[in-house]
């Protein structure tokens, strides 16, 4: 966390810490005030990083660049800064640090982007955290507003205008002049305001009064806010781009020359002094151009509307087409004013009451009141002169029933019979013979201390009543304590003689009870002392077997501790003789393992060398999986083949089958035919006619028909035999199919265990690389120390040395020592 005397904006005064107030408890104070207005905890995390890029945008410096009238970040610190600042705003450090040295001058045919000089850079810098910080304020004055959930629509209000009185520094800026612009016009107003009440009242109770004179400010309000004024001159100056505050000052020394209100400095040539009701106030023109200015820039406005956080954007809403396109001159005395006039107008619509706050004194401290400087304020604050103007007229005014109420002590006599007050109070003043009152329709008006003579007359009425008053109550008082005496006297007597009777009788009770106490008392001593006698005789026999328990057990301890100091020497030095072997061994070991590594350190270089044959296997490998790769292929097509061949065969003997089975039915369907034919013409042939012909034609036909069929049968069972023998062909071409297709996993699986061994081989051949190399530079880091240690005999003490195994089908082995993997 920076200290806040790092930050530009605010170590410009020596005021950082304020005695009696915590820093921390404020800020808390702070955040439950958020919580309290309705601002959620999001809301607050932006806007404290809203703050602290405004801080942090505040040290960004620049330097002169390369170039003519350019600019350039200055040092990494600067830098810094500019990351911390986008970082909290969430937008991009190029466009921000571009946004503040450069800018873009929209023409009819181009854009162009001029640079910043580093003086016009700190100025946008500036301009850039004041624009934040407004919008922000500005923000949080509305969700405040919102929160507090003003009606819109009420027809009344009570508001509450605080604001300082007049500034008069060793250095006075626009601010002091904006200040005592607005006192100028509220003592306007004020003086106004008690005027108008005296004038209204007087004429509303119809009373005689004369015209009361004050003093109006109005020619230096005219000096500031007329056409031609201080404000407008100052927005004229700031409209020109070379307009400086030696030429603003030069400007007002020639427009105001001659107005009595404004006076020239004699020893400067920008300070000029306007002369306001409180007082001379001499101004210092230095800032007042870059203070006046009120416009943002385009570049931030498109750069702050671009950020990724919805709050900062929310804070700078996209304009519309018209106004980001239009410059139109904005400046911050111009809208002041409006303002102010919109608060008088407001002022005027309401009824005011005014509250005067004073300073007693400089020190802040309680008690203490300077006179000289109280009245200063009330004579700046005019209060002065609005007591003025209430003296010159009737300053003390009463109603009749309260007149009446308050003064009638002076005259009860003329308050009998009489109900009317306004008469009372005019028989009143008669008798008290005062001059030059005014007596209204429902009040009476006094002048200036005539109150104080009728006050000091009834203080005199109201004491004579109050002694009369005081006398009656003392002879009152003084029986009621007599009559209380005597009846306290009488009481008091008759408690006394009842003490002395039971004083009397307590004592005599008490002799019985002495009496009595005393042979108790005797009897108890008596056994006390035996009690004590036997206690002694029990504490002195316990004593004694105590010492002698105590005897017994001291040996006992010390025969112990014998025992284990005895037993803690040999452990030491038994352990003293065991650490002295281990050390020992520990040496020989390490040398005989300096030794196996330099053993290990050359069959790793040899290693190294078989790399290149590493490679060559890699390369066989690979030529191995394209030739299986083509071998499959092949396999596939003359798979492909055989199956569209034995599909072909299997469609021609079904073909085949079928016309010998159309063949068969026809032939059957014939012999069917012939036989009925034969049939029928042995039914109706005569049996004498030429029998036997006729049986030796018949029986030639069914021969020759029976031998027909036969060979049909005979054609029937060789295609049968031929089906079952394609059938069979048919089992046997899917058994081959499926041993080929086994193959082919087969060979797959192969393929992608080649695959995987090739891409193996190239990971152990890359660490193989990188593992020399490691080899080569702790072989140069270990080669003097192996030197020195070559002369240590070989130790008993046997490691594992690496083997080189022959694993089948290029496994990975493990090597024993280094635990590195070697492919075999």
């Amino acid at each position: 966390m920076a200290d806040a005397r790092s930050f530009h904006y605010l170590n410009q005064s020596s005021c950082i810490e304020v005695e009696g107030i915590n820093d921390a408890e404020e800020y808390l104070a702070t955040r439950r005030a958020m919580d309290i207005v309705g601002i959620n905890e999001e809301e607050q995390e932006a806007i404290f990083r809203v703050v602290a890029a405004v801080l942090h945008i505040g040290n960004i410096n620049f330097a002169k660049g390369k170039e003519v009238d350019s600019s350039v970040i200055q040092d990494d610190n600067s830098r810094f800064h500019l990351n911390t600042a986008s970082e909290l705003l969430e937008c991009d450090c190029n466009n921000l640090e571009k946004a503040l040295i450069t800018r873009e001058i929209v023409t009819p045919e181009e854009i162009i982007t001029r640079t910043l000089d580093p003086e016009s850079a700190l100025a946008s810098r500036d301009a850039l955290a004041k624009t934040i910080y407004s919008r922000l304020f500005d923000w949080i004055v509305e969700k405040i507003n919102v929160s507090i959930g003003q009606d819109p629509n009420s027809k009344q209000l009570i508001g509450v205008l605080d604001i300082y009185g007049f500034e008069s520094f060793k250095i006075n800026s626009f601010e002091q002049l904006c200040i005592n612009y607005t006192n100028e016009k509220l003592q306007q107003h004020f003086n106004q305001h008690v005027f108008k009440m005296e004038q209204e009242e007087y004429t509303r109770e119809e009373i005689n009064w004369s015209y009361i004179e004050f003093v109006d400010n109005q020619d230096v309000l005219d000096l500031i806010e007329k056409k031609g004024g201080l404000i407008a001159l100052l927005d004229e100056a700031c409209m020109f781009p070379r307009s400086t505050h030696e030429t603003f000052a030069q400007k007002l020394y020639t427009t105001f020359k001659n107005n009595k209100r404004f006076v020239k400095p004699k020893l400067s040539r920008t300070d000029f002094t306007v002369v306001h009701y409180a007082g001379d106030v001499t101004y210092q023109a230095d800032h007042f151009l870059d203070k006046n200015k009120d416009y943002v820039v385009a570049e931030h406005q498109d750069l702050l509307n671009a950020s990724s956080c919805p709050f900062v954007a929310s804070l700078f809403p996209t304009l519309p087409e018209e106004s980001s396109k239009s410059s139109k001159f904005s400046s911050i005395g111009s809208r002041f004013k409006l303002q102010l006039q919109s608060l008088m107008e407001t002022l005027s619509s309401t009824e005011p009451h005014y509250i005067r706050c004073v300073k007693p004194n400089n020190l802040l401290k309680p008690a203490i009141f300077e006179n000289t400087n109280v009245i200063q304020q009330l004579r700046c604050g005019g209060v002065l002169e609005a007591i003025r103007i209430s003296c010159a007229g009737y300053p003390t005014r009463k109603t009749f029933y309260e007149f009446v109420n308050r003064f009638g002590v002076l005259g009860p006599e003329l308050l009998e019979g009489s109900n009317d007050d306004k008469i009372a109070c005019q028989k009143i003043l008669e008798k008290m013979k005062l001059e030059n009152y005014q007596i209204g329709k429902t009040k009476v008006f006094l002048r200036a201390g005539q109150m104080a003579d009728l006050d000091a007359r009834r203080a005199e009425v109201l004491g004579k009543a109050a002694r009369i008053i005081q006398r009656l109550m003392r002879t009152y008082i003084a029986r009621k304590q007599f009559v209380l005496v005597r009846r306290s006297t009488t009481h008091l007597q008759s408690f006394v003689r009842g003490t002395l009777v039971r004083n009397l009788y307590e004592c005599m009770r008490r002799e019985a009870a002495a009496v009595k106490i005393q042979k108790n008392v005797r009897r108890h001593k008596a056994r006390e002392s035996y009690l004590l006698l036997q206690a002694a005789t029990v504490t002195l026999q316990t004593g004694l077997r105590a010492m002698s328990a105590r005897k017994e057990f001291r040996f006992r301890k010390e025969t112990k501790a014998a025992v284990h100091i005895q037993a803690r020497w040999r452990c030491h030095r038994d352990y003293s003789h065991y650490k002295n072997m281990q050390r020992a061994v520990l040496t020989y070991q390490c040398a005989w393992r300096q030794r196996l590594a330099r053993r290990e350190l050359r069959n790793l270089k040899m290693a190294a060398r078989e790399t290149g044959a590493l490679k060559e296997a890699k390369d066989k490998l690979e030529k191995r999986v394209e030739e299986l790769t083509w071998r499959l292929g092949l396999e596939k097509r003359l798979r492909t083949d055989l199956e569209e061949a034995k599909a072909q065969e299997i469609a021609k003997l079904q073909e085949t089958l079928h016309d010998l089975q159309l063949q068969v039915e026809e032939a059957k369907t014939m012999a069917t035919k012939e036989r009925e034919a034969a049939r029928k013409a042995i039914e109706e042939a005569p049996p004498v006619i030429k029998e036997t012909p006729v049986l030796v034609e018949d029986t030639e036909k069914v021969n020759s028909l029976t031998a027909e069929v036969d060979q049909l049968k005979a054609l029937l069972q060789t295609e049968r035999q031929a089906t079952e023998t394609a059938k069979k062909e048919h089992a046997e071409a899917e058994r081959r199919n499926e041993e080929l297709m086994k193959k082919f996993e087969g060979a797959e699986k192969k393929i992608e265990q080649l695959q995987d061994t090739a891409q193996r081989l190239e990971e152990k051949a890359t660490n193989m690389e990188s593992e020399n190399k490691v080899l080569r530079q702790q072989a140069v880091a270990i080669s003097p120390t192996a030197k020195a240690l070559a002369a240590y005999p070989k130790s008993p003490f046997q490691l594992r040395t690496p083997e080189i195994v022959n694993a089948p089908n290029g496994e990975v082995k493990s090597s024993p020592v280094s635990g590195k993997n070697i492919i075999i």
